[in-house]
């Protein structure tokens, strides 16, 4: 397996200082609708990197399920690795990657839970079996076989049979708050765009391009 030469060219538009917008959610919710609109496959798929208490960082993919001015929202297992790592450090860094169209955004910040109330109105919209899922996975913990997590799928899915499923105690949402923001776009030789925006002292944004 030879992956040296492994390589193409990235031939999409550039980034200029000009094109961006003065407030990094806005450039963010620009380039969001247009990866919606090139249809790019997964375009809310995010790679989230915490960090343990040795020092261990750690990344897997969750899916952005809201954007606001209060921050980035993703629902995960209390009990998750994710989860029991941010209770020890909030730090998290997320990471958009949008192969189709040669472009990356980083997202860095502090990550909190969200209100009961919030996690209880976007648990209730899920599809059944993907409500069913978060009651019978102990996600991160060791797992005998897999029929062992389907039949606590089946458990529950016979328990609440007719009824509504309740939100689970160990599950929910997570805000992340950007103080740093970075837009990659991909040019051809290697001289990629990058542009910084980092939080200022008083509440405004700090745009720089950054070398590739």
């Amino acid at each position: 397996m030879k992956l040296e030469s492994q390589r193409r060219e990235y031939l999409s538009g550039g980034l200029r200082r000009g094109d961006l917008a003065a407030d990094p959610l806005d450039q963010f919710g620009r380039w969001m609708q247009q990866a919606l609109e090139a249809e790019v496959p997964d375009p809310t798929a995010m790679a989230a990197a915490t960090v343990s208490a040795d020092g261990q960082p750690s990344q897997r993919i969750v899916l952005l399920k809201h954007f606001d001015e209060r921050g980035f929202v993703f629902y995960t297992n209390f009990e998750s690795r994710k989860a029991l790592e941010l209770a020890g450090n909030s730090r998290v860094s997320l990471l958009f990657f949008w192969n189709a169209i040669n472009r990356q955004i980083k997202i860095c910040g502090t990550a909190g839970r969200i209100g009961e109330d919030e996690s209880a109105a976007y648990f209730a919209a899920r599809p059944r079996p993907s409500q069913l899922a978060a009651m019978a996975s102990r996600q991160s913990r060791v797992l005998e076989s897999r029929e062992k997590l389907l039949a606590a799928f089946r458990e529950f899915d016979e328990r609440h049979r007719g009824a509504e499923v309740p939100l689970p105690e160990d599950w929910g949402g997570y805000r992340v708050n950007a103080h740093e923001y970075e837009f990659w776009q991909g040019r051809p030789d290697r001289l990629h765009d990058r542009f910084r925006y980092s939080a200022g002292a008083a509440g405004d944004w700090i745009i720089e391009r950054l070398a590739p």
